[in-house]
């Protein structure tokens, strides 16, 4: 494999995930969690990201799907760091607004070794479908936790929850787009005056 792709393994008592990432894919995917919106979500993040991510994720969704979305943020924040590498030559930061319909959300995130998640979605509805949108922070803060870098989640507007959640991992599959893709100025040059992210 080379340093922009990588796989993961996770096991546990309350999961077992499989994720395989090519930072420089064309934006295939291929989800498999139990948990269909939130399959619907990491589609959207592979698709406007431009990556191509497998995830396989089998968890104990008998008691909710709380375990599965947490454990596939981890795992998927492990992997992003390991393709990632030494983040030499990448532009580091990047953002991203995305509206679909009268939803509008906004998404910045900095490649920084640093992890921290500010997240500011305050849904319109709790569900959407059987889903429980409080585990789509908890997937961004295992994500931000594990990939080691500063994410800034904004929804700005909506009136419809999948509308809500739809723009906002659009956003943040741009936001990451932009900040892994490689800049022609910065080669072999770690974007940081302390020279390591």
């Amino acid at each position: 494999m080379s340093a922009r792709q990588a796989q993961g393994l996770r096991q546990t008592l309350e999961t077992q995930i499989t994720i395989k990432l090519d930072l420089d894919g064309v934006g295939r995917s291929t989800i498999a969690t139990g948990v269909g919106f939130f399959d619907h979500m990491l589609d959207q993040l592979a698709r406007h990201g431009m990556m191509d991510l497998e995830v396989t994720a089998k968890g104990d969704l008998h008691i909710d799907a709380h375990h599965t979305v947490e454990d596939v943020g981890i795992t998927l924040g492990q992997v992003f760091a390991k393709a990632l590498g030494d983040k030499a030559g990448l532009r580091r930061y990047g953002h991203a607004y995305v509206p679909l319909d009268e939803a509008l959300s906004r998404v910045a995130v900095d490649l920084s070794g640093r992890p921290g998640l500010f997240y500011e979605v305050e849904y319109v509805r709790p569900l959407i479908g059987a889903f429980d949108v409080d585990l789509l922070r908890e997937f961004f803060q295992g994500f931000a936790n594990h990939a080691l870098l500063t994410l800034h989640v904004d929804n700005l507007k909506g009136r419809n929850a999948h509308h809500q959640a739809e723009t906002v991992f659009k956003a943040f599959g741009r936001a990451l787009r932009q900040a892994v893709e490689p800049d022609a100025r910065m080669q072999g040059i770690v974007p940081s005056t302390k020279g390591s992210l």
